[in-house]
């Protein structure tokens, strides 16, 4: 018999034993059914705590029988795929969780007079009332805010990344990181205090300054990361034809970065829709509906959420409502991060064939 016969008769040997597929499930299921036994046994009765004993029997079984089957070097790299899911259950359980809280209990009074009423004479213990002039105030004031960030963020970061040199740059990303770790309620003493000095009232423009104070360094910093993306040898063709660097930046740099610097934009102005302490300070909230945020107290969804709910003791009314308008404001920041994920595909640079 030849050797080439007796190579194709013997099954190789430098591929060990494996795990089936099946088995990350089949030692998942197995470690939900003793978690909740010995749950049972202890007397616990959080679901939470029987998650994370589950969770510690999925990791230790994982390893355990990998390392018996596989090996140890194998069953180090199951453990750390193992680990990598756990974090990503412990951090979307949380979140499905919220999201099917607020959609049970919102959706109970939620409906077109919801959205197109004020609450006007409508006292919080009693139904009825709507949240129109709350997502008034908050698209006025949100849109202000934008309106003043957007171009100063944009702006700073252009000349963070194209002119900054020297101790002037410098300066600007140490106070822009200042900035960004601002507290929203520290924002709001800042306007508080020029509006005693000038001793002026309530008003819903006040709102808008605080958000845009919260709402710059966010810009700044995403569309300095999306400027430093955009390849040097664009800049330097088009320095090299003859073209200004003003035009350069006009021309070549921002239409790449466009579709980055858009979505940074829309997740800042996601990342302040939902700020409540600013708007209780300066915009103090409103029962009627107040369409000029340059006079007079205004309301703001976040601020209604709050004052509904802190008025919700022994009033299922306006608890409801609290929890109606919780959801309108998830839908509308759920709105603004579709829009950003839909207009970076758009601008996205197209690679040619």
């Amino acid at each position: 018999m030849s050797h080439a016969a007796v190579t194709e008769e013997r099954p190789s040997t430098l591929r060990g034993a494996s795990l089936p597929v099946w088995s990350p499930w089949a030692i998942a299921a197995g470690s939900v059914v003793v978690a909740v036994l010995l749950g049972l046994v202890a007397g616990i009765d959080s679901r939470v705590q029987w998650g994370l004993i589950a969770g510690l029997l999925f990791l230790a079984g994982t390893y355990g029988i990998a390392a018996k089957v596989e090996g140890r070097r194998q069953a180090k790299d199951r453990i750390a795929t193992s680990l990598v899911w756990v974090a990503f259950l412990l951090a979307v359980v949380p979140l499905v969780s919220l999201v099917w809280t607020t959609v049970a209990r919102g959706v109970k009074v939620l409906d077109l007079y919801f959205l197109t009423h004020s609450m006007g004479i409508v006292a919080d213990s009693q139904p009825g009332g709507g949240i129109y002039h709350a997502i008034i105030g908050s698209l006025e004031q949100v849109g202000l805010a934008t309106l003043m960030a957007a171009p100063i963020g944009v702006l700073t970061a252009i000349y963070l990344v194209e002119y900054g040199r020297g101790g002037l740059a410098r300066a600007v990303t140490f106070f822009v990181d200042v900035m960004t770790g601002i507290p929203s309620v520290v924002a709001g003493l800042f306007i508080l205090s020029l509006m005693l000095i000038f001793e002026m009232e309530p008003f819903g423009f006040a709102g808008s300054l605080a958000l845009a104070i919260l709402m710059v360094p966010v810009v700044v910093r995403s569309t300095e990361e999306m400027l430093k993306l955009v390849p040097n040898e664009l800049r330097e063709a088009s320095l090299a034809l003859g073209v200004p660097k003003w035009r350069t930046i006009l021309k070549v740099v921002l239409p790449t970065s466009i579709g980055g610097i858009t979505t940074g934009i829309m997740l800042a102005i996601a990342r302040i829709a939902g700020e409540t302490a600013p708007v209780l300070l300066l915009v103090f909230g409103n029962r009627f509906i107040n369409n000029n945020p340059f006079e007079g107290a205004q309301q703001s969804l976040p601020l209604y959420i709050y004052q509904q709910y802190a008025n919700s003791a022994g009033a299922n009314a306006a608890y409801d409502r609290a929890w109606a308008a919780s959801l309108t404001l998830i839908a509308f920041v759920m709105i603004l991060n579709l829009l950003a994920r839909g207009i970076a595909r758009w601008k996205a640079p197209k690679s040619g064939r």
